[in-house]
């Protein structure tokens, strides 16, 4: 059975995210730090009858991060679909008033979205270029490709994060492993503190499907309410 696994899994965007991959027959590893979080998420699958497990890690510890993707693969035969959702990425909340200007705030988010990607996918994509077949999603903001100043240091990393799985997308092609980068230019639910419009988790999860499964030579999709 092919599987799922969804970094920075959480109750709205990581949750569609599960139903819908696991409603065509997916396993779900579902990764963050909150275990009690992840408790609750694999409940709530098990309820729609879908098969999952919580691997707890932080994407700023890349030790646990590669651990708990490996023991995802483990637990399940292998990672068919890699999702990875920075939450900093999706943050609607406003930063304080001079954090996107202080070198640490962007050194963060780097760490977090980049590199907490990167560390992602040197966990699974060995194994998906050999068997030649396999799909690496990785979810931003608006700001990766319409710069928010309120928010610059999260536009910085997320802009990054865009233009090296653009890149990889790029390395990938004619290996039957696809890349793509899906920029989300709404709010999940709530509105944001710079006007975005907002969208339903269940309405941005087919995006997801649809690079998986239909639009494989697509290296980003961007979402517009």
């Amino acid at each position: 059975m092919p599987s799922i696994a969804i970094v920075g899994a959480g109750p709205q965007l990581g949750l569609a995210i599960g139903r819908t991959f696991g409603s065509q027959g997916f396993d779900v590893a579902l990764i963050s730090r909150n275990r009690d979080r992840l408790d609750d998420l694999v409940g709530k699958l098990s309820a729609d009858g879908i098969t999952s497990a919580a691997f707890p890690a932080d994407a700023l510890d890349r030790d646990a991060l590669a651990q708990a993707l490996k023991d995802a693969a483990t637990r399940f035969g292998g990672i068919d679909v890699l999702e990875y959702s920075p939450a900093g990425a999706l943050d609607s909340t406003p930063p304080s008033t001079a954090s996107e200007t202080e070198p640490s705030a962007v050194e963060h988010e780097m760490n977090v979205q980049l590199y907490g990607a990167i560390t992602a996918t040197q966990a699974v994509l060995p194994a998906m270029r050999e068997a030649g077949a396999g799909t690496l999603l990785y979810t931003t903001g608006a700001g990766s490709v319409r710069p928010v100043p309120r928010a610059a240091h999260v536009s910085a990393a997320s802009a990054a994060l865009r233009n090296w799985a653009t890149n990889l997308h790029k390395e990938l092609a004619g290996t039957g492993v696809q890349a793509a980068h899906v920029a989300l230019d709404v709010t999940i639910g709530t509105s944001s503190f710079y006007g975005r419009p907002t969208a339903t988790a269940d309405q941005l999860s087919p995006v997801y499907w649809d690079l998986h499964t239909t639009h494989r030579d697509e290296a980003e999709r961007i979402f517009r309410g």
